[in-house]
C-alpha cells in the first residue's frame, strides 16, 4: 500500500508542478493517470526530509542551490532497474559479429568505445562483456565498455556484482556456471560476477538529460540505450537523441530497445538492418 499524499497535503495543481518539473531534469513523464504513482514514490523522501507537503518538496527541488544531492535520491525512488542477462540478443550480435569485426578491419589497434547508458543495475553492460569475451574480442581487439544510470543505488548494486536467480532466465546455465560464483543456498542464493568480466566495464551515474553528463560519456563509437526512452516523453527522447548524436564518435551506432523508435523523433540518425536487428546510425559519420 502506498503513503497518503492527502496526508502530506498535495495542494490542486502541486502535482502538474511537481510532474513538470521531474519530466524536465530526469525525462521521466507522469501522465495524469500516474500522478499517484509518482507521489507513492516520493512520499517517503518527503517524509522523511520532514515536509508536511508536496508544495515544500517541490519548491526544495526547483530552488534550493544544495538540492542537487537530493535529485539523485529521486532518481533512487524513480528507478526501474527490472532487466535481466542475454535480453534482446539479436542486437548484441550485430556488435559482436558485424561492427567489432568490421571495426578491427578499418581501424585496427584504434579502441573502440561503447557505452551502456541506462544500465540499470549492470545486467546489459556484463552481457555485452560475456558475448565479447566468448566470441574472443577482448584478446584480438581493444575494447572498451562504460556503463552509467542516473540512480545512484543501481549503479552500486552493479558494483557490487551480486544478481538473484531472476537476472538469469535467459541466460545459458554453461555461461552462467562460467561467469559467475554461488553464494549461499536456497531463497537467499546469489551469483556473485567473477572478478574479471566485472573488471571489464567502467561503472557512473549520469542522468540522460543533463548535456554535460551525457558529453562525458557519450564520445563512444556505440551507445546502448535501451528500455529506457518507454518512460520518457517524446521530447524528452527527442533532447537525449540530440545529445547522442552531438557526442557520438563515427561510425555512430545507437541501439534502442526493441519496442522503442526514433524514426518520428530524430533526423540525426537512420536506420539500418544490421542481421536480425536494426541499429541507428548518425548520418553523415564516416566508416
Amino acid at each position: 500500500m502506498g503513503f497518503n499524499s492527502e496526508g502530506l497535503g498535495l495542494p490542486k495543481g502541486t502535482d502538474e508542478l511537481l510532474r513538470s518539473l521531474i519530466h524536465e531534469r530526469t525525462g521521466i513523464y507522469f501522465d495524469n493517470g500516474k500522478a499517484e504513482l509518482l507521489t507513492d514514490k516520493l512520499s517517503p523522501l518527503v517524509i522523511e526530509r520532514g515536509f508536511s507537503s508536496f508544495l515544500d518538496y517541490y519548491y526544495l527541488l526547483k530552488y534550493d542551490e544544495a538540492a542537487q544531492g537530493e535529485w539523485l535520491s529521486v532518481f533512487d525512488a524513480l528507478s526501474v532497474p527490472e532487466t535481466f542477462f542475454w535480453r534482446e540478443m539479436d542486437q548484441v550480435r550485430a556488435l559482436v559479429e558485424t561492427i567489432v569485426p568490421r571495426w578491427v578491419g578499418e581501424r585496427g589497434a584504434e579502441p573502440l568505445k561503447i557505452w551502456s547508458a541506462a544500465c540499470a543495475t549492470g545486467e546489459e553492460p556484463l552481457t555485452i562483456a560475456m558475448a565479447l569475451e566468448e566470441a574472443g574480442w577482448f584478446e584480438r581487439a581493444r575494447i572498451e565498455i562504460q556503463a552509467s544510470d542516473g540512480s545512484p543505488a543501481v549503479v552500486e548494486r552493479a558494483r557490487r556484482g551480486l544478481y538473484r536467480g531472476r537476472a538469469f532466465r535467459n541466460l545459458p546455465a554453461p555461461l552462467r556456471e562460467r561467469y559467475f560464483t554461488r553464494e549461499g543456498d536456497g531463497p537467499t542464493a546469489r551469483w556473485r560476477v567473477s572478478p574479471e568480466l566485472h573488471a571489464r566495464v567502467g561503472w557512473g551515474v549520469a542522468n540522460l538529460m543533463d548535456e554535460g553528463e551525457v558529453a562525458a560519456r557519450a564520445a563512444a563509437h556505440v551507445i546502448f540505450c535501451r528500455n529506457v526512452f518507454i518512460y520518457f516523453s517524446e521530447s524528452a527522447v527527442a533532447r537525449v537523441a540530440r545529445s547522442f548524436a552531438k557526442f557520438i564518435r563515427p561510425p555512430g551506432y545507437l541501439f534502442v530497445g526493441t519496442s522503442e523508435s526514433l524514426l518520428r523523433l530524430t533526423t540525426d540518425f537512420s536506420l539500418e538492418e544490421m542481421g536480425d536487428a536494426f541499429v541507428y546510425v548518425k548520418r553523415g559519420s564516416a566508416g
